[in-house]
């Protein structure tokens, strides 16, 4: 590989794709075990998008030095903490975060939580401290590879080829394309993980499989956790979660002395016990011993910056909002970076409301829904044209990006734009771009080894099945293959089972109690028959949802929710 020639994807994405720019094109590099050559269709997509080519002021084009001039006099105009920075995943490498270290200093408002995993973060740090994946290896050594909520096809296509030819198992309400390929799939009803993994600990205890070696050395509470599970009825369990006693004890033939790796997706933890829900997952592993086996373990979204010092200032006595609840509207400055609240965050006609009353800068890339509630837009250099590192949630390996392509000249880079406002405003400037991006570069973290595990000992969540009526049904929402959230291609229709009442192309009404919508039903006995089924990105779905927070983290929890339909 050319050293000068490396591209990391800066895309929100477990693979992390490493590419190298070979005769002017950008190929996936060989030398990075997890893109192994070859692009994912999203970066394939994102090669193809238009960037913003000139800055605009109320629709009009102007200079970049006007657009910059016009930023910081509506800073110096307005209180800081009246004004709101609010970062996006647009863009994932380090190097984004510069940015922020002004806004701190200056003394904005900045958001606090997660809109994606930030609940089950929170239950992974209740039991063992870190949200830190195991090796890459562990996962390529294991026998069984349990898919629990998470659309691995689609969301880690370079992971699923590494081990595509393993045996599965697949955990959720939609028949995606992994539990087709799975040997068993539990179409499980949803908000019902934890009680799931409660009743495998029960059938692990029936049938002596509990790694009582792990327990004893590792493990506090392991007891009152299995209590939990000794709360209700084995076959009361078949019944809430909709998953069948013979279909667990296959599950257990199978995994019987067998290395077992569980990926855990975002959908589990949805929800406002989201933590909790996520908790008893992984301490169902732990009672398996899984944490220390040679081969497996449990993935979910990782610290990707653990082991590493942060390198931006982001300490001060800011103000934060949670970021599922921030009301635009009550901020004379919105400054948004790689971000698309109009489409992404809940509650869509609160957000849409709120972008209107307020001064919206928006600083990124390419243009999207929520540019249309911008007064003013400042394009951020193409990532081709920019250093940087990216760091990864789905495995240990890190992606470099050299410059490969000349810079547009109205455009500015993050680190850029926050030295020219530190400067403007008397405050220190950041170290050194190239000592930055030497030390990510270079740093290797020592690995976390687990210490000790605390077992979840109590649990309170409210089941969404106890208020479910006849007439109403499960939100669901998960990745499309052709975009990645509300990037790329949308699809703005709404998934049914044909045991709806509904047919194709039916027009209808989706209500909840946080708002309503109009869809386009596309009938499809892959979705389960109680639910709702939308792709992210879907530029209506966010009306239904809750600008609410979860129990734990300040994070969002789309999925806690019911909805009605009826035909438009």
């Amino acid at each position: 590989m050319n050293l000068n020639k490396k591209v990391a994807c800066p895309l929100d994405c477990y693979d992390t794709c490493q590419a190298e720019l070979i005769e002017d094109n950008i190929k996936g590099s060989k030398e990075n075990i997890v893109t192994n050559g070859k692009l994912c269709v999203n970066f394939a997509n994102l090669l193809k998008e238009e960037n913003i080519e000139v800055p605009s002021f109320e629709g009009k084009n102007i200079s970049l030095e006007e657009s910059l001039n016009i930023l910081v006099d509506k800073l110096k105009s307005t209180t800081p903490a009246k004004t709101l920075y609010y970062k996006g995943s647009g863009n994932l490498g380090v190097m984004q975060n510069s940015t922020k270290s002004f806004f701190t200093s200056y003394g904005s408002t900045l958001t606090k939580g997660s809109l994606c995993d930030g609940a089950g973060a929170a239950g992974i740090e209740a039991g063992r401290k870190n949200v830190i994946n195991p090796p890459l290896e562990k996962l390529l050594n294991a026998d069984i590879i349990v898919v629990w909520g998470r659309n691995l096809t689609v969301t880690s296509s370079h992971l699923y080829n590494l081990i595509k030819d393993k045996t599965f198992v697949t955990i959720d309400p939609i028949k995606t394309e992994i539990a087709k390929k799975s040997k068993i799939h539990m179409q499980i009803n949803p908000k019902t993980d934890h009680e799931l993994a409660l009743l495998f600990t029960r059938f692990a205890h029936m049938q002596d499989l509990e790694d009582r070696e792990f327990i004893d050395e590792f493990g506090n509470g392991a007891d009152w956790f299995f209590d939990i599970s000794r709360n209700k009825p084995v076959v009361s369990y078949e019944a809430t979660t909709g998953v069948s006693l013979s279909l667990v004890n296959d599950f257990f033939s199978l995994i019987e002395n067998k290395n077992v790796a569980i990926l855990v997706g975002v959908g589990i933890q949805k929800y406002f016990e989201g933590a909790q829900i996520m908790r008893c997952i992984d301490s169902f592993a732990a009672f398996m011993g899984y944490h220390k086996k040679e081969a497996g373990g449990v993935w979910y979204l990782s610290d990707s910056a653990f082991g590493y010092k942060k390198q931006f200032e982001t300490k001060g006595t800011n103000k934060k909002v949670s970021i599922a609840k921030v009301d635009f509207g009550s901020y004379d400055l919105v400054f948004i970076q790689g971000a698309n609240p109009a489409v992404s965050a809940p509650n869509t006609k609160k957000v849409i409301e709120g972008l209107e009353k307020s001064f919206v800068v928006y600083f990124e890339t390419t243009k999207n829904e929520t540019c249309e509630y911008a007064d003013l837009i400042i394009p951020s250099t193409s990532f081709l044209s920019k250093k940087d590192v990216r760091l990864s949630y789905g495995h240990e390996f890190k992606a470099i990006s050299n410059i490969v392509k000349p810079k547009n000249e109205n455009s500015i880079n993050e680190y850029d734009l926050s030295n020219y406002l530190l400067e403007q405003f008397g405050l220190e400037k950041l170290k050194d771009e190239d000592e930055i991006l030497s030390y990510y570069e270079s740093h290797k973290p020592q690995k976390e080894e687990l210490e000790t595990f605390e077992f979840i000992e109590e649990l309170d969540i409210e089941p969404l099945y106890k208020e479910k009526t006849a007439d109403n049904f499960y939100f669901i929402t998960a990745k499309n293959k052709n975009s990645l959230n509300s990037q790329f291609a949308s699809d703005d229709f709404v998934y049914l089972n044909s045991s709806s009442n509904f047919k194709d192309g039916d027009s209808v009404n989706i209500s909840s109690k946080y708002g309503n919508a109009n869809f386009i039903v596309k009938i499809n006995d892959d979705i389960k028959s109680d639910c709702v089924f939308f792709f992210s990105g879907n530029k209506k779905v966010n009306y239904l949802t809750p600008n609410e927070e979860d129990e734990s983290s300040n994070s969002t929890m789309y999925q806690e929710v019911l909805v009605e339909i009826e035909l438009s």
